[in-house]
C-alpha cells in the first residue's frame, strides 16, 4: 500500500498540535513538506517537526512531484484558492474549517473535486471524536426517544488580543476569516448537528456587534430547521462577563435529554425517566488524528470519511443565511 505523503500549506498554531503530528502518527501516511510565507518560521516548524522540505511558496509544494496530498491550514480567505489549485494538480485536499469565507467559494471548490474527481476533506474532527460519537449513539438507541429540538449556547468574555483588535488575529477580521468569531466555532456546532441530523433546510438569525472591540459582530441569535422536522435555536456571544460564560448544546426528546460541550470536552449527560448518567470524553492526543486517518484511507481506497467538502459546504450555507 502506497505511502501518502503530505505538504501542508500555512503551518500556523493549529498545526502545532492538533493536526500536524498526527499525518505521522497515521499508518500509511508522512508528513513531507511545508509552507508558511515566512521561510524561517517554515524552517523552524520543518526541524522541529522532522519534516524533510520546507518552503515558503506554496506553488512549489503544490507542484512537488514528492506530495501526494495536501493540507490546506491558512485563514479561510485562501482556502479555495489552495485547494482548487491543488486538486488541478491532482492532489487530494484535506482543508481548515470553516470550508471558505463564503457559500459560494465552497461550492466553487465541490466543483473542482468533482470534475477532477479529486477528493475534497474538511477538517470537522468533531464527527470522529469519542464523545461526540457518544451522542450520536445515544441518539440511535432512541435513548431520548424522538428528538423535537436542540438548543444552543456558548458564551463567552472577550479576548485580550479580541479586544486590542490586533490585526493580526483573523477570526475577527471578516475578509480573512468569512465573519467574526461565528464563523470559526459555530461552524463545528452546526456541522456536528448536520452530521447528527442531516442538512439544516432553513436558517435565520440576528447579529450585532455590541461590544464594540471590533467591526464584526460578537453576538448572534438563530433559529432553524432540519430536513427531518427537528427544530433548533442558538445564542452566540463573544464579550459577556465571565459569569456569563456557557458552552453547551442540549437535545430534548419525547424520553429525556442529552447535555454536552462543544469546546470544553466535560462528560456527556444524559437525562431519562428521573435518573442521571454520564459519559467521559476522551480525546486522541492530536485531537484531529481519527479523521486524518479516515482521510488517508480514504486516498488509499480503503476506507469512506465522514467530512466532505459537500457536507462542509452546508455548514458555510447555514452561517450565512444566519449572518446575512
Amino acid at each position: 500500500m502506497k505511502k501518502i505523503k503530505w505538504g501542508i500549506i500555512g503551518c500556523g498554531d493549529v498545526t502545532e498540535r492538533k493536526s500536524g503530528p498526527a499525518f505521522n502518527k497515521v499508518e500509511g501516511s508522512r508528513l513531507h513538506m511545508v509552507m508558511r510565507r515566512n521561510f524561517d518560521l517554515a524552517k523552524d516548524y520543518a526541524l522541529r517537526h522532522n519534516v524533510a522540505q520546507w518552503t515558503n511558496n506554496a506553488e512549489d509544494l503544490i507542484n512537488n512531484p514528492n506530495v501526494d496530498a495536501i493540507y490546506v491550514a491558512t485563514p479561510p480567505a485562501s482556502h479555495a484558492e489552495y485547494a482548487i489549485k491543488s486538486m488541478k494538480a491532482g492532489k487530494p485536499v484535506y482543508v481548515e474549517k470553516p470550508m471558505a469565507t463564503t457559500y459560494q467559494q465552497c461550492m466553487d471548490m465541490v466543483k473542482i473535486s468533482k470534475e477532477t474527481a479529486v477528493p475534497l476533506f474538511v477538517a470537522y474532527y468533531r464527527r470522529t471524536l469519542p464523545g461526540f460519537l457518544k451522542v450520536k449513539e445515544l441518539l440511535n438507541e432512541g435513548a431520548i426517544g424522538k428528538v423535537l429540538y436542540v438548543n444552543i449556547r456558548l458564551t463567552r468574555p472577550a479576548l485580550v488580543s479580541e479586544m486590542e483588535n490586533n490585526a493580526s488575529f483573523w477570526r475577527i477580521n471578516s475578509d480573512l476569516a468569512g465573519g467574526g468569531i461565528f464563523y470559526d466555532l459555530a461552524s463545528h456546532q452546526l456541522d456536528f448537528l448536520d452530521f447528527l441530523f442531516g442538512p439544516i433546510v432553513k436558517a435565520q438569525g440576528i447579529s450585532a456587534n455590541r461590544g464594540g472591540y471590533y467591526t464584526v459582530e460578537d453576538t448572534v441569535s438563530a433559529s432553524f430547521k432540519f430536513e427531518n422536522g427537528i427544530l433548533g435555536n442558538g445564542i452566540w456571544s463573544f464579550v459577556t462577563n465571565e459569569d456569563a460564560e456557557e458552552d453547551l448544546i442540549e437535545m430534548v426528546g419525547t424520553n429525556g435529554k442529552i447535555m454536552f460541550s462543544s469546546f470544553k470536552h466535560t462528560p456527556v449527560q444524559l437525562f431519562k425517566d428521573g435518573k442521571y448518567m454520564e459519559f467521559p470524553y476522551l480525546n486522541p492526543e492530536n485531537i484531529q488524528y481519527n479523521l486524518i486517518k479516515q482521510v488517508v484511507e480514504n486516498i488509499q481506497g480503503i476506507g469512506d470519511c465522514v467530512s466532505t467538502g459537500e457536507s462542509a459546504a452546508r455548514t458555510n450555507k447555514v452561517m450565512e443565511e444566519i449572518i446575512k
